[in-house]
């Protein structure tokens, strides 16, 4: 069975280049007047090469569903309550550790006619940039305990159980901010035996 996205909505995210990245971009909480509704979350990590070498001053974009499981996006014809507040969208570049952080909220499952009763888990697509677009890489961090992974063909078209594993983000609790969010720890590694699994045809 030939495994696809819903629609064009999870698969065309932000292309936003490398100038002009502000404080704001990296927080998708504040990039509205209003609060969105949902668990807020931190989620951080580092982009490393096939060594363990921290990748620097590297581009990364992510793209999310909100708290509902609805994307932002014209096409997304999910019944679930759009946010005002929550755009989805978000970016920022990496430090000399190779590390990024993003605060956001953690993105509901919804519903797509790949199959029957078929939710996609909670996720949050992220894009890597290297030195111009045709470097692209896209990839797909999960949520742990999530009962719908194991369902879900898309993680499950990754035959390797270590490489699927490696998708789904650690929760730390010394991450979580008290009284704010929780802390999830999610590293991606572009290249070598312990790469992160890239979508086919999305370099």
């Amino acid at each position: 069975m030939a495994v696809r996205d819903p629609e064009m909505v999870e698969l065309t995210g932000p292309a936003f280049g490398v100038t002009d990245v502000t404080e704001l971009d990296h927080d998708l909480t504040r990039q509205h007047v209003g609060e969105p509704l949902g668990e807020r979350i931190t989620v951080t990590g580092r982009i490393l090469d096939r060594d363990g070498r921290p990748v620097r001053g590297q581009l990364v974009e992510i793209w999310q569903a909100n708290a509902s499981g609805r994307y932002a996006h014209q096409r997304d014809q999910h019944p679930a309550p759009p946010d005002p507040h929550f755009t989805g969208a978000g970016r920022c570049l990496t430090d000399d550790r190779g590390a990024y952080r993003f605060v956001t909220v953690r993105p509901g499952a919804y519903p797509w006619r790949n199959h029957g009763n078929a939710w996609r888990p909670a996720h949050i697509h992220f894009s890597l940039f290297g030195t111009a677009f045709t470097q692209r890489l896209i990839t797909q961090m999960y949520f742990p305990g999530d009962p719908l992974f194991a369902y879900d063909p898309i993680p499950q078209s990754v035959t390797d159980d270590d490489a699927r594993q490696r998708l789904v983000a650690a929760y730390d609790h010394d991450l979580s901010v008290p009284e704010w969010s929780l802390g999830y720890r999610w590293d991606i590694v572009l290249d070598g035996p312990a790469a992160t699994w890239i979508e086919e045809g999305r370099r």
